[in-house]
């Protein structure tokens, strides 16, 4: 059945610290881009692969993967909030074609997620709720991370049962490029913090938006160039979008956890949703990447990057 792939970077920072109207202009226009290209794909089910930033999943269990068969949104930094349209029967389906295909996918029947699902879903396709969708949560920032091998065969593993399905399927990658935002850390966290980060206990209002605001000026710290936060690599992020491009998804086996974050930052693992994504479109066949972006933008605290791909026709 037709299979199409879309990458998009996100940031919470996105509306609050803005750049300059030319670097907007650029990525609205990328933006739309996908949108135009989703409109003529018309999916009727989205797989959505995404990070979590310590609103769903916390060191009590932490996963490295893990798929929803009913899922709600938190609302954090200005974000839907509310159910998503998932998709259970197709979730359920998944979710045991992955497992029958030896990958330990664990399953959440009740998933927490946050802005980095509900915000592609909002840009792409105007809310949480507007299409079917299977949320898969893959961890970027909570160490110990494994291997990136791994991610790819959870990609592969989705795509070969998204093939059998009947259905129209995208699957969409939200996360990433390089990025070093203020992400807590459990190694060395004061009690208070590690507790919080152990245990998941959902912050009051009061603390999220203080939460909230330190991220935002750490954003305009970053673009003022007063911080320690590791800088955008815009070279190791078209080095991946390369790969991805041009089909060489083996590449990403060699890449290790201490080099990815290094050359990207503490958050650059979640590019292992891109290349999740792009696993599942490879895993049915040949594809061609339609559109590509990249900017780096400091404001954002990421390099952000929009890409459009598709099963390639017979010539």
């Amino acid at each position: 059945m037709p299979v199409a792939a879309v990458g998009l970077s996100h940031s919470p920072l996105i509306g609050k610290n803005d750049p300059d109207p030319e670097v907007l202009a650029r990525v609205d226009a990328a933006v739309d881009t996908a949108r135009t290209f989703i409109r003529s794909f018309a999916p009727d089910l989205v797989v959505l692969y995404a990070p979590d930033h310590y609103n769903g999943f916390f060191y009590k269990e932490m996963p490295p993967f893990c798929l929803a068969t009913e899922a709600h949104a938190v609302g954090d930094f200005g974000s839907q909030a509310g159910e998503l349209s998932v998709d259970t029967a197709a979730a359920k389906a998944l979710a045991q074609g992955a497992l029958d295909r030896g990958v330990d996918l664990t399953v959440s029947a009740r998933m927490t997620v946050d802005h980095g699902f509900a915000q592609p879903l909002e840009v792409l396709f105007g809310g949480i709720d507007q299409v079917p969708v299977v949320p898969v949560f893959v961890n970027g920032v909570a160490t110990p991370l494994g291997p990136v091998s791994r991610i790819r065969a959870l990609g592969t593993a989705l795509g070969q049962v998204a093939a059998e399905l009947d259905r129209r399927v995208l699957f969409l990658g939200s996360g990433g490029l390089s990025h070093d935002p203020p992400v807590p850390v459990l190694d060395g966290a004061p009690p208070r913090v590690a507790d919080a980060l152990i245990e998941g206990r959902p912050p009051t209002p009061e603390q999220r938006a203080k939460g909230e605001q330190r991220v935002v000026q750490a954003g305009r710290d970053y673009a003022a160039g007063s911080t320690a936060m590791i800088p955008i690599n815009p070279v190791w992020d078209n080095r991946l979008l390369d790969h991805l491009e041009r089909g060489e998804l083996a590449e990403f086996d060699s890449w290790t956890v201490e080099g990815m974050a290094r050359e990207g930052g503490g958050s650059a693992h979640e590019v292992r949703t891109w290349i999740a994504a792009f696993a599942s479109l490879a895993a049915t066949g040949p594809y061609e990447m339609t559109s590509r972006f990249y900017e780096a933008i400091p404001v954002w605290i990421a390099g952000f990057a929009v890409a459009t791909a598709e099963g390639r026709r017979p010539a």
